[in-house]
């Protein structure tokens, strides 16, 4: 029996993380050395996130930019090019016709380019994802409301798949040394 306080589900951390070492894993944001960002960071640190159209660009922008930011006078070195699109599809409908559910699809292209004459790509990518909200009767703006909430948690996926994305570009370009 194991002595009071050390458990099986207390020990099975510790026995993830050393089989997870031994097969080479890495925190996609660790650092280097204590005090020294790792690739990911500082690539993402040196990357400026160009204008986008719309209030749901811009809250897709302002999302990547609290990601991207860490907190110094980072010089940039890339820019980031994002076209957002949102599709709505009615999924409610009651029996006078009423549309009473909104599914809105979100789907983010990025491209990475070099802050260099030629500008040229250095990795691109896509994201997506899907969120709903109800449409209630008489309450106009509450559904306005409830909409641009949707926005945002839309704009909050969409910006966590793109700073994984170019996380593992920044990470390949540095170990390859490309």
């Amino acid at each position: 029996m194991a002595p009071r306080g050390i458990t099986r589900r207390r020990l099975l951390p510790l026995g993830a993380g050393l089989v997870l070492s031994g097969c080479g894993f890495q925190p996609m944001f660790a650092a280097r050395s204590p005090g020294q960002a790792g690739p990911a960071v500082e690539g993402l640190a040196e990357t400026n996130v160009l204008l986008m159209p719309e209030r749901s660009g811009m809250l897709l922008r302002q999302a990547l930019q609290a990601r991207f930011d860490r907190g110094g006078g980072v010089a940039q070195r890339y820019d980031l090019q994002v076209g957002f699109g949102v599709g709505a599809e009615a999924i409610g409908i009651q029996s006078d016709s009423a549309v009473s559910r909104i599914r809105l699809s979100g789907i983010a292209t990025w491209t990475l380019l070099a802050q260099t004459p030629q500008r040229s790509t250095l990795a691109s990518g896509s994201a997506r994802t899907t969120d709903s909200y109800d449409i209630i009767d008489v309450q106009l703006f509450a559904a306005d409301m409830e909409q641009d909430m949707v926005f945002r948690r839309m704009a909050e996926a969409l910006a966590d798949q793109i700073t994984l994305q170019l996380g593992a570009y920044f990470n390949h370009k540095a170990a390859t040394g490309t």
